[in-house]
């Protein structure tokens, strides 16, 4: 009879646990506060929609849920919508850039960030937050974008709320599975409805910041036009803005052509 009611108590357990959805698996990553100059002297544009904090990276999250993929990047500033985007943010935007451990990769940056990777930091697909509707991320990745088209991935709604972007994608878009086995690096910039002819939805960093254009670099196509990266392993530790000053640093020619790119590593696990 004991023998019988432990069977049974036994199986009871194990149904039970069957029954118990696993835990998601989720990634995050920290940065420092305040380190939203790119390589180091960069200055927002003067006008009052750029908040203070407003691209100033502070964590990175993903997470599985169910057949999808979960995508959150929180900034140092509540989020607001000026220009009226209607999905709770406005002026920034976000590249997600992950090496997924498949072969190949991509070494160069989009158009417009002025950035590239490092060999052993090739990316396999990058996960755009846009506050711009999906068609229209799509319409100018079909043409400024058009040799990586199939590694670029674009949500079907990107949202703000607080002080965080986020946005679900499902996993076959991305590919691989074991998303702690991935290296990641997320680049900051800002929404821009009116880009370069050449740049991808980017706002352009000069030498001197202008009512929506960023300051402190340079007024060639050879500085990066990026506000804020991840660095080191993505602790926040007070050193990893060196470490990001390292990755974003640049060298100009007379005529403004590049002669070292801004050059990326991925954080991980």
């Amino acid at each position: 009879m004991k023998k019988t009611l432990r069977s049974i108590i036994g199986g009871l357990a194990l149904a039970s646990m069957a029954a118990t959805p696993a835990f998601a698996t989720s990634v995050t990553f920290k940065d420092p506060v305040g380190d939203d100059h790119g390589p180091g002297e960069y200055t927002y544009p003067t006008d009052a929609v750029y908040l203070p904090g407003s691209f100033d990276l502070t964590e990175f999250k993903v997470e599985e849920k169910g057949k999808d993929l979960e995508f959150s990047v929180s900034v140092n500033s509540r989020l607001a919508d000026p220009w009226g985007m209607d999905v709770g943010f406005a002026v920034q935007m976000v590249f997600i850039f992950i090496d997924t451990e498949a072969d190949g990769g991509h070494t160069a940056g989009i158009p417009g960030l002025n950035i590239q990777f490092a060999d052993d930091s090739a990316w396999n697909k990058v996960v755009v937050l846009s506050p711009q509707q999906q068609s229209r991320v799509m319409a100018e990745a079909r043409v400024k974008v058009a040799d990586k088209l199939g590694d670029v991935v674009v949500p079907r709604r990107t949202t703000g709320r607080g002080k965080t972007i986020s946005a679900r994608v499902p996993k076959a878009e991305i590919g691989a599975s074991d998303i702690t086995g991935w290296g990641y690096q997320v680049v900051v910039q800002s929404n821009e409805g009116f880009p370069d002819r050449a740049d991808f939805l980017t706002r352009k960093v000069n030498e001197y910041e202008g009512q929506h254009r960023f300051g402190g670099g340079h007024d060639g196509d050879c500085d990066p036009h990026v506000m804020d990266i991840l660095a080191g392993s993505g602790t926040g530790a007070a050193d990893e803005v060196a470490l990001q000053h390292e990755m974003l640093a640049y060298e100009c020619g007379p005529d403004g052509e590049s002669v070292r790119r801004a050059t990326l590593r991925m954080v991980r696990q």
